[in-house]
Formats: C-alpha cells, sequence, structure tokens
C-alpha cells in the first residue's frame, strides 16, 4: 500500500510517462523521469544500508550481488504490480494499447518515481520504513532459493569452470519507437553464439540469453 502523500502533486507526477507528453491538449509539460532519476538513487542507498547493516560481515562483493537481486527489473516490477502503480500511471493511448500498464520495465521506472516523490514528501527514514514493509521482506526468499544468483552471474561461473572465455553481450537488433522498445542480445563464448534472448530492455533481454545458454550447458 502506498503511503499517504503530504503533497499529492509529488505523488501525481511520479506516474507521469513520457508518452502522455505526445497527447494531443495534454495538461501535461513534464513525465516523470526526473523523479524516476532521483528515487534511483533513493532506493539505491537505501538498499545499501539495509544489506550493509543486516551483514555486517559480508564483503562487498557479496552485498553487491544481494542489492542487484533486489533492485532489479523484475523484482520492482512485481512490487509496484502489488502496489496497483501500473493502473494509475497516465501514459499515451498507443503506450496503453501495447501493454503499457503491465510492462515490467515501466513498471520498475515509475516505482523509483514513486521513490523520489516519497523522499521529497517526507524525507529519507519514511522511504525506507516503506521499503521494509513493500520490498524488503522479498529478501529471505531471495536468499533462501539464491536469486542473487542471477542467470548472467550462473553462466559466468559454468564458463569459467569449464575453462572458457568470459561470456559476451552483443545487442543485434533493437525494434520499436523509443517509448516501447524491444532488444535481442546475442551471448558469445570462445567466439560462439551460445544464447539469444528478446525483451523490453538490455538486461532483460541479456538475461534471457544467459538462460538460453545455462540450459544448452
Amino acid at each position: 500500500m502506498l503511503p499517504p502523500f503530504k503533497n499529492s502533486t509529488l505523488l501525481q507526477k511520479a506516474f507521469i510517462h513520457r508518452s502522455a507528453l505526445n497527447e494531443k491538449q495534454t495538461p501535461y509539460t513534464e513525465s516523470n523521469e526526473r523523479m524516476e532519476f532521483l528515487g534511483d538513487a533513493v532506493l539505491e542507498l537505501a538498499t545499501t544500508k539495509y544489506l550493509y547493516a543486516i551483514f555486517p560481515t559480508e564483503p562487498e562483493g557479496i552485498l553487491t550481488s544481494y542489492r542487484s537481486a533486489l533492485v532489479k527489473t523484475t523484482t520492482l516490477a512485481e512490487v509496484a504490480e502489488n502496489l496497483g502503480i501500473g493502473d494509475q500511471l497516465v501514459m499515451s493511448k498507443g503506450e496503453e494499447t501495447t501493454g503499457g500498464r503491465t510492462n515490467p520495465s515501466l513498471l520498475a521506472d515509475a516505482f523509483e518515481a514513486v521513490l523520489g516523490a516519497l523522499f521529497l514528501d517526507q524525507g529519507m527514514e519514511v522511504v525506507e520504513e516503506f521499503l521494509q514493509q513493500e520490498l524488503f521482506v522479498k529478501f529471505d526468499d531471495i536468499l533462501k532459493n539464491k536469486l542473487y544468483k542471477d542467470s548472467k552471474s550462473q553462466l559466468q561461473e559454468v564458463v569459467q569452470a569449464l575453462g572458457q572465455s568470459t561470456p559476451l553481450y552483443e545487442v543485434v537488433k533493437e525494434i520499436g519507437p523509443d517509448h516501447d522498445k524491444e532488444f535481442t542480445v546475442n551471448v558469445v563464448v570462445d567466439n560462439k553464439i551460445v544464447g539469444t534472448g528478446t525483451g523490453k530492455s538490455k538486461q532483460i533481454a541479456q538475461q534471457a540469453a544467459a538462460q538460453q545458454a545455462l540450459a544448452k550447458f
């Protein structure tokens, strides 16, 4: 559940996708991208503080893996969906028609924008309390199921164990307008394509390619 805002205008701004600015007779002059920029930094700091406190002896590399699992697109999108953020987004008719309200990348961005708005509205302490309730509660499951080892990390470990070269990720195709891109990525090991993946962001496409490669290995 989203916390109540003192300044509701800040929250409303967090829901404005840039495609809404292209609509005829739109009242909006600014999207949520600046708010997302702020929220991304707030999220990273809050997550880092949380992990630093509960793991006083873990090295930097492990903490970085934990943080990546918590703040990755799919995790944030799941939280945003549970909060009903997709239903509140303001977007163009074209964006909505192509599934914008359920687009993981778009949902994750909007969640970060909400964090930026909440930070401006009530400060870091309230943001941390909100994240504790909605995001950090997922960490037990991430730890239990070793979800912090994403497909790219697992593939790296496998090829190293086999004495092969580090996987390289190559974007081979980009289709669609800027607000609705789909990327195709190949993962290459020892000059051979071992997996191909697609996704709404390069990160998602890379993970899909690594997943396909893992199945082959």
